[in-house]
């Protein structure tokens, strides 16, 4: 069956591992037959991960580079490409990381799940058929009390809630795209899982490697900020919900 889905991935000196990441994402487009991927590009990106996204956006459609300079922050790129996608017009958008953090392979299945009636799909390294490895145990750490935490304050039940491979509907795309997120860093991802807590959505397990470095400190300031200003919005009845 063909889907008329996109994948969304911002690219940032991914220059070392942009061939083989490359090559495992088009085995997959290969056996779907479909897909379109939009790689988001801006100046943190200081090698040569440009050059190389243009190269192959000009030798295989499927593929295109959007240059965004006036990107502040890793959300503005992600917003980015979800609007990219959704002005597009494809039905269902899925988010992924480069680097090899994230298994193309996975892509089939959350296509069979948002198809199957569910309007988002959340990437969970925490349940039965998931992993995470090649991550230090600080990363390892922070997951999954990120996790506890989030679910803790927000009132929330996921078995992750701070991973970043997820799908959407594109009418949740929609919405979320004019919603004022609170996070500037990673964050957003459970900030997003939160929002969209009362949607018709499934956990899918995925196997997350992390060779990239460690979550900087101010990433992590930022998740706090915001997490503890939901909580507080929670604790005064004023939750907000994005459906």
């Amino acid at each position: 069956m063909k889907y008329n889905f996109a994948v969304i991935i911002p690219l940032a000196n991914e220059e070392n591992e942009f061939n083989e990441f490359i090559t495992s994402l088009k085995k997959v487009l290969d056996t779907l037959e479909c897909g379109t991927v939009y790689f988001i590009i801006d100046h943190v990106s200081k090698d040569r991960t440009l050059q190389l996204s243009q190269e192959l956006s000009a030798t295989d459609r499927r593929f295109v580079t959007v240059w965004a300079p006036e990107n502040k922050n890793v959300v503005d790129a992600y917003m980015r490409g979800y609007r990219e996608a959704f002005t597009n017009g494809h039905e269902f958008i899925i988010e992924m990381d480069a680097g090899l953090s994230h298994d193309p392979k996975a892509l089939p299945m959350y296509l069979r799940v948002l198809n199957e009636g569910n309007e988002c799909a959340f990437g969970s390294r925490f349940i039965n058929g998931g992993s995470i490895c090649d991550s230090s145990a600080t990363r390892i750490f922070l997951s999954k009390a990120g996790t506890i935490l989030s679910n803790f304050l927000l009132g929330t039940t996921m078995y992750d809630m701070t991973s970043g491979y997820q799908g959407f509907h594109a009418s949740v795309v929609e919405k979320f795209l004019s919603y004022r997120l609170m996070s500037t860093a990673h964050f957003y991802q459970t900030e997003l899982r939160y929002l969209l807590r009362k949607s018709r959505y499934a956990e899918i397990p995925i196997h997350y490697r992390a060779p990239s470095p460690n979550v900087s400190k101010k990433a992590i300031i930022n998740s706090f900020e915001v997490l503890f200003k939901y909580f507080l919005l929670r604790l005064q009845f004023k939750s907000p919900l994005i459906q």
